[in-house]
C-alpha cells in the first residue's frame, strides 16, 4: 500500500501529490515492476523542477506502486526496440535519465527513497542520490546490467565507486542480489524499517510536524515515533533534513550485524583484491570447493566477457570523478555498448527468445582484446559537443 491508495488512475505511469508539504513520487507501473519508461523520466525532471522552487513543498519522497518493487530498472524492451530499429530513442532516454539522477544526486531539498522490494538498474538511479536511502524486509537491490551485456550506469560509477573497491568490484562484475541487512553493510543504505515500520513511516508523512526541532540523540531522550518530536539543537531548527533523519532514522535500524557480506568479507576481499577480471575468476577457480566462491564463479562465468573488462576498468575510473564526469563517461560507454557491444544479444537471450544463452561477442575473457575495452573509453563526442557538457555547469 502506498501513500496515494489509488487516488490517480491506474494507467498514469508516475503520480505525483503532495501531502503535508513532502512531495510524493510514485512510480506507477507495477506489472512492469515499475520500469522507467521516458516519460516517467520526462515528468519526474519537469516535477522535481517545480518542487524545488515551491515553498509549499519542504521534501521529497520516491517509492513505488505495489508490493513487489520500488523499481527494476529501465524499460529494457523499449531501448531494444529503439536499438534494432535504428532509431536514437535509447540514447535520447540515456541523456535525459541521466540528467534526472544527476539533479536528484544535488536536489535543494531533502529526497528521501522508500526502497521496498526490487530495486535495480534505473531504480538505483533514482535511489542513491537520496539524502536518506530506506530499505525495508523485502528490499532486493543489484546492479545487474553485466548479464545483459551492459555495464553498472545511472551513476554507479560514482556511488558504487564510493564503496569500499572489493565490494564495488563484487557487485558491479557479479550483479549479485543483496538485501537490506547487506545494503546498510555496503553503504548502499541509510536505514533498515523492519516489519510494519514502512507503514508507520506513511504514517509518520501524513502526520509530520514541521514545527519540531531536529532531535539530538542523548541517553535519555523520548522519542515520538509518529511526530518526529525531540528536544533538539536550535540552531537545527530551520534544517529540513535534520527534522527528518530525526524522525525517521529511531523507526529502523543503521546499522546490520552479522549481514551475509560481512560472514564471507574475508573471503570476498581476497579474490577481488585481484589485478583484474581474469585474476579474479582464477582465485574463484580455485577456491571452487568453497560454496560462495563456487556461486560467485558460476554467476560471472554467465555474464557478457566484454561487459565484465569494461565494468572493471569502469570502476576503477569512477573512483576518480567528479559525479558529472561519472555521467559523461557513463553516457559514452552507453554508446558503443549499444553499438558494438553486447546490449541486443543479451536482452535477446533473456527476454525475446528466452532461451538463456546468449552468444557473447567474445566467448570467453581470454578473447576479450585490450583494444576492445580501451575503444569504450573514447567518447564519441568532444567536450563542447558533449550532451551531458552543462552537469555540474548549471
Amino acid at each position: 500500500m502506498n501513500l496515494r491508495d489509488g487516488a490517480v488512475e491506474a494507467q498514469d505511469e508516475v503520480l505525483f501529490d503532495v501531502i503535508n508539504g513532502f512531495g510524493v513520487i510514485t512510480l506507477n507501473r507495477p506489472r512492469a515492476l515499475n520500469a522507467i519508461t521516458h516519460g516517467m523520466v520526462r515528468s519526474m525532471w519537469t516535477q522535481l523542477n517545480a518542487w524545488a522552487l515551491d515553498p509549499s513543498v519542504r521534501a521529497v519522497l520516491i517509492e513505488g506502486a505495489g508490493e513487489k518493487a520500488f523499481c527494476a530498472g529501465g524499460d529494457v524492451r523499449a531501448l531494444y526496440d529503439s536499438r534494432i530499429q535504428h532509431r536514437d530513442a535509447h540514447q535520447a532516454f540515456f541523456v535525459d535519465e541521466y540528467r534526472l539522477d544527476y539533479l536528484i544526486h544535488r536536489y535543494p531539498k531533502p529526497y528521501i527513497a522508500l526502497l521496498d522490494g526490487i530495486v535495480m538498474g534505473g531504480g538505483m538511479g533514482v535511489a542513491q542520490g537520496a539524502a536518506l536511502r530506506i530499505v525495508t524486509d523485502r528490499t532486493r537491490l543489484a546492479m545487474p546490467e553485466t548479464g545483459i551485456g551492459l555495464f553498472p550506469d545511472v551513476g554507479a560509477s560514482w556511488f558504487l565507486g564510493h564503496l569500499a573497491p572489493t565490494i564495488a568490484r563484487y557487485l558491479g562484475l557479479s550483479g549479485a542480489t543483496v538485501t537490506a541487512a547487506d545494503a546498510l553493510y555496503c553503504g548502499l543504505a541509510d536505514v533498515w524499517l523492519q516489519g510494519d515500520a514502512p507503514e508507520r513511516l506513511r504514517e509518520l508523512i501524513r502526520r509530520f510536524d514541521w514545527s519540531a526541532r531536529p532531535a539530538v540523540h542523548r541517553a535519555g531522550d523520548r522519542v515520538s515515533h509518529l511526530t518526529g518530536n525531540l528536544t533538539g539543537d536550535p540552531s537545527d531548527a530551520d534544517d529540513p533534513l535534520a527534522q527528518l533523519r530525526a524522525a525517521i532514522l529511531p523507526l529502523g535500524r543503521t546499522w546490520a550485524d552479522a549481514a551475509p557480506l560481512a560472514q564471507v568479507r574475508a573471503t570476498l576481499d581476497r579474490h577481488f583484491s585481484a589485478l583484474d577480471v581474469h585474476g579474479i575468476v582464477a582465485s574463484l577457480a580455485e577456491d571452487a570447493q568453497t560454496p560462495w566462491a563456487a556461486e560467485t564463479l558460476a554467476m560471472l562465468m554467465q555474464r557478457s566477457p566484454l561487459s565484465l573488462c569494461v565494468t572493471d576498468r569502469q570502476l576503477h575510473k569512477g573512483r576518480r570523478l567528479d559525479l558529472a564526469d561519472a555521467f559523461r563517461m557513463e553516457l559514452g560507454l552507453g554508446h558503443h555498448a549499444f553499438a558494438t557491444g553486447d546490449f541486443v544479444e543479451g536482452v535477446r537471450a533473456l527476454l525475446i527468445d528466452k532461451d538463456k544463452q546468449p552468444r557473447w561477442r567474445y566467448a570467453t575473457l581470454a578473447d576479450v582484446p585490450a583494444s576492445a575495452v580501451e575503444a569504450f573509453f573514447v567518447s564519441p563526442w568532444t567536450d563542447e559537443a558533449h550532451p551531458l557538457k552543462a552537469l555540474g555547469h548549471d
